[in-house]
């Protein structure tokens, strides 16, 4: 038994010193930067080789693939179906005339005009562009996370020792310190925004609430090695605006909150989530609301109004999807944020699904299978780009605007932009949009019988 005392003590030394140094190193290269907001590069080193692994594993992937006359890639990735942006009439009229060679205002109705409602209908069916906004993106290339072609099959030992070393990488090395530097973010933003709340108000508790707020945001940031590239820093929102971005996951809050200073606005939650809430609130006016208060539009719109109303408030951050969407696309934006007159200051945000799929299909996962999912990917890459301010003109209404807004942001992030609500991921679409198609194709009916009869 004594001879076994010497090597227990050097085991603990050994641990002792281990996690000395990587106390040390965590310190000195991840939250010292943070703190002063400063990068060495590595993250970009370790994109750059990544990136040459990417794309060697590929390559040799295309080349078995090859070897074996073996299809690797889905003959249409973007789409199965081609549309033309045309109208309801136009494409009837098109019906009509290539079945019948009559005019459009000939007959009242015409039994040709089903096929054009059957064609739509299979359309939606076969590529319905709702669903597939509110599932992860496939990749051409193989990122060594997961089989992300289903035609990527085994090719050589060399891949798969390659792929072992890769999830031993990211589930031995990197989702602990993840781990680490996620939690040491969120006890310093707690225990910071706790303090700072106990400061009378003025410019040193204001310094201090936004220094510690942006030093633990970079924390995270670095918990999920999150690469940020930002555009037109000149366009970031002021005080008393809005800052409207699309959204993808609920990271999308870290990845803007790390490069700028915002007051929050959202529900209130219970546990862990709550007790953030409630430390942040003490040191920086947030907008949370009560669970029965979401409800009422108009109460939230009052608060939301009360707070841009004050140029030396925060600017407000605000997702008008109300929903994550896969980052392929922007869908309709609510109009309640349009609604107040404030500047509106829109940003578009883009992941790069190359190192990590970012979106949270909250139907699939839940917050911590998601976060686990984030930790143990490679990285997560994204650009952000701040838009020039806009505000809503004296004959434009909030929908107009909130339009108006979603095509900039769309266009800048290369974005699809739909005029489709996000809430259709957990909910039937509404008989007003039924109701709207009926309407036309009335209406086309209804307007030739009265033109008939004034003539």
């Amino acid at each position: 038994m004594f001879l076994l005392l010497p090597f227990d003590s050097l085991v603990v030394n050994l641990l002792g010193i281990s996690l000395t140094v990587l106390f040390t190193l965590l310190l000195v290269f991840i939250i010292v930067p943070a703190i002063f907001g400063v990068s060495f590069g590595i993250r970009r080193v370790y994109m750059k080789t990544l990136l040459k692994i990417f794309q060697w594993a590929t390559l040799r992937i295309e080349r078995g693939a090859k070897e074996k006359n073996h299809p690797l890639y889905k003959p249409y990735v973007n789409g199965i179906i081609a549309k033309e942006p045309t109208s309801l009439e136009e494409e009837i009229k098109e019906i009509r005339r290539s079945g019948s060679g009559k005019a459009l205002d000939a007959p009242e109705f015409e039994l040709s005009d089903i096929f054009y409602f059957c064609r739509k209908g299979i359309e939606t069916i076969m590529d319905d562009e709702v669903t597939k906004r509110f599932s992860a993106e496939e990749l051409e290339s193989w990122n060594l996370l997961s089989r992300t072609n289903y035609n990527f099959q085994y090719i050589s030992l060399r891949l798969t020792v390659l792929w072992g070393l890769g999830m031993f990488i990211r589930y031995c090395f990197l989702l602990p310190l993840r781990i680490a530097l996620a939690f040491t973010g969120i006890s310093l933003l707690v225990t910071g925004t706790t303090v700072v709340g106990y400061l009378p108000n003025g410019r040193c508790k204001e310094f201090l609430s936004k220094h510690v707020h942006l030093m633990c945001y970079r924390i995270c940031v670095r918990a999920l090695t999150a690469i940020i590239t930002y555009h037109d820093r000149e366009n970031r929102p002021r005080n008393g605006g809005i800052c409207v971005a699309n959204h993808t996951s609920p990271i999308d809050v870290i990845i803007l909150a790390s490069d700028g200073y915002y007051a929050m606005v959202g529900q209130i939650h219970g546990g862990l989530m709550g007790v953030i809430q409630r430390a942040m609130v003490k040191a920086c006016p947030h907008v949370w609301f009560e669970r029965s208060e979401v409800r009422d539009r108009h109460l939230v719109a009052k608060r939301l109004t009360e707070h841009v109303q004050d140029k030396s408030k925060l600017p407000i951050l605000i997702f008008p999807e109300g929903t994550c969407i896969n980052n392929t696309s922007v869908m309709m934006f609510k109009k309640g944020s349009f609604e107040i007159g404030a500047t509106v200051y829109p940003v578009a945000i883009k992941y790069d699904p190359q190192f990590g799929d970012a979106f949270w299909n909250s139907s699939k996962y839940g917050m911590v299978t998601y976060l686990l999912r984030m930790m143990s990917s490679w990285a997560i890459v994204c650009s952000v780009w701040y838009l020039p301010p806009m505000s809503r003109q004296p004959d434009e209404d909030a929908v107009h605007f909130a339009n108006r807004v979603k095509s900039a942001i769309a266009r800048q992030g290369g974005l699809v932009d739909l005029l489709w609500d996000g809430g259709l991921k957990r909910e039937k679409v509404k008989d007003t949009f039924k109701e709207e198609q009926q309407k036309l194709y009335s209406k086309m009916i209804v307007g030739n019988h009265e033109d008939r009869s004034r003539s």
